[in-house]
Parts: structure tokens; C-alpha cells; sequence
């Protein structure tokens, strides 16, 4: 594909934001904003509150979200942490509005050590779509963070990760070459790896995993965060994978997508 070409089809794929022309200083586009449990990386099986950005650049050849694609609201970002903070009672959001938390966190640049009470659904995950496609995501961020949640960022691992705010963790998703999009792979993210971060390579086959060990092995990736390996949904079995991570005895974990176990696998909302 010459590069011309490849430009239009991004240009396509990145056409929706276009509802949010002239309001990019105060809108975000969402997909959804609502309460499940997390299925994957080290938070697996915690409630959560998801937000999910709409469109992306990519083009997962296992994609489960193309709904996110084109389907989305250009919303103001007091309105996304207002629907956030409703679902999940951070602990530090009691007395603080939406405008007034991100206010707080740029002031003092801490977080507020919770609120009236211990309940709630302090983990929040950003997802898409692509959030880093969204201008305000490191402004949502630090709103909520200064709401008292612990905030999580899923990202297709083509964008710079340093635009994220300190205090939050990414969980860079390593695109393989049976995604389709491997190339897309800005592998200088590997660099920008902060604690608490964590990796993750969805595979589609033995060549895939063969193609992600060798990266974990040469970038010693054990080092610099959690790592995680995820069976991509019916193209290989969790106990295929499983026993080859045994064999290699590589410093990963299998990661399931626990939220296809518990509900339809294209259930949306969950």
C-alpha cells in the first residue's frame, strides 16, 4: 500500500471527529459511559466505570468495539465526569463538582483522600476507540483523578503515552502482526513506560506469540512493566496459550477477557 493511500483510509477512519470541530476545548466524542467489571489486565474482576471514547485509527482484525468506530456524542467534559462520578461514587468526589475536581487537581496538583464514604467504584478505565484521539483526555484525566478515582487509559499503542497525566495508568496495547496493524506501533512507548503500567499483546496465532516473546525477551520489557498475553477470542485456546508460557516460562500473565465468560461475547455495555 503506497503511503498516499494509506493516508486517505486514515483520513476515513478518523472523518467522525469531525462532530467535534470547533468544540475541541470543551467536548469529548463518547461512545458509552457505564458500570461493569473490569475483564482484563491486573484489574480483572473489580467493578468499574468505563468511558468509552469513540473512533479510531486502527482496524483490529479481532476488533469486538466497531461499533465505536462511527457511533458517538460530542459531550462536554463537565457532563462525561458528572455521568463518571454518578456511576461510581469515587470516594474523594463527595462535595466536588464535575468543573470543580479538575479545578482542584490543576491548583494543587493532589488528590483528594476520599469523601464521606468508603463505597463506591473508585476504578475508572478510558477506553475506545482510541482516547488519545481526543484532545481533552489528559484534562478528563486530571478531573478525575481529583475525584478520588484511580483512573486506567487503554491505548492501541500508536500514539505518544506521554500525554498522559501522572497518576494514571496506561495499559499499552502492542499491536502483533495478526492484528493487522502492527506497523501502526509507535515503539517508542516502550521508553515512556511509567510504574504501574502495564503491556498488552492480543495474539491470533503461534506466530504472533513467537513474535511477542521475542519482544518482551529483547526489550526486557519484564523490567519495565506488568505484562500481559491475551488469547484473541476463538483464534486460540486459553489452554494453548497457557501451556505455552509454561514451556517458555516467560514473565507474563494470561489475561482473559473475563467479561466474554460472564456475559454473550458481543454484549455491549459490559
Amino acid at each position: 500500500m503506497n503511503d498516499s493511500v494509506a493516508e486517505s483510509k486514515i483520513d476515513q477512519r478518523l472523518a467522525p471527529l469531525e462532530k467535534l470541530r470547533g468544540l475541541e476545548a470543551t467536548h469529548l466524542l463518547i461512545n458509552e459511559i457505564y458500570a461493569s467489571i473490569q475483564g482484563e489486565s491486573t484489574h480483572a474482576g473489580r467493578p468499574c466505570v468505563f468511558i468509552r471514547t469513540a473512533v479510531c485509527n486502527q482496524r483490529c482484525s479481532y476488533c469486538d468495539t466497531a461499533y465505536a468506530f462511527t457511533e458517538g456524542e460530542a459531550l462536554h467534559i463537565d457532563e462525561v465526569v458528572r455521568r463518571a462520578l454518578a456511576l461510581g461514587d469515587c470516594p474523594g468526589s463527595s462535595g466536588l463538582s464535575p468543573s470543580s475536581a479538575g479545578h482542584q487537581a490543576s491548583k494543587t496538583g493532589t488528590v483528594p483522600k476520599g469523601g464521606d464514604s468508603p463505597h463506591g467504584i473508585p476504578l475508572v478505565e478510558i477506553t475506545g476507540g482510541e482516547p488519545l484521539l481526543q484532545p481533552l483526555l489528559p484534562e478528563l484525566c486530571e478531573r478525575l483523578l481529583a475525584a478520588g478515582c484511580e483512573v486506567l487509559i487503554e491505548t492501541g499503542g500508536s500514539h505518544d503515552i506521554s500525554r498522559v497525566p501522572q497518576g494514571v495508568h496506561v495499559i499499552l496495547d502492542i499491536k502483533t502482526p495478526g492484528s493487522g496493524e502492527e506497523p501502526a506501533n509507535d515503539y517508542g512507548n516502550l521508553k515512556r513506560l511509567r510504574a504501574g503500567d502495564e503491556v498488552k499483546f492480543v495474539l491470533t496465532s503461534r506466530a504472533d506469540y513467537e513474535w511477542a516473546r521475542e519482544l518482551v525477551l529483547h526489550e526486557k520489557l519484564a523490567e519495565r512493566a506488568t505484562l500481559l498475553f491475551s488469547p484473541a477470542y476463538r483464534r486460540i485456546e486459553p489452554d494453548q496459550l497457557s501451556a505455552w508460557l509454561i514451556e517458555d516460562r516467560l514473565p507474563v500473565r494470561l489475561n482473559l477477557q473475563l467479561h466474554k465468560f460472564i456475559w454473550p461475547p458481543n454484549k455491549r455495555g459490559v
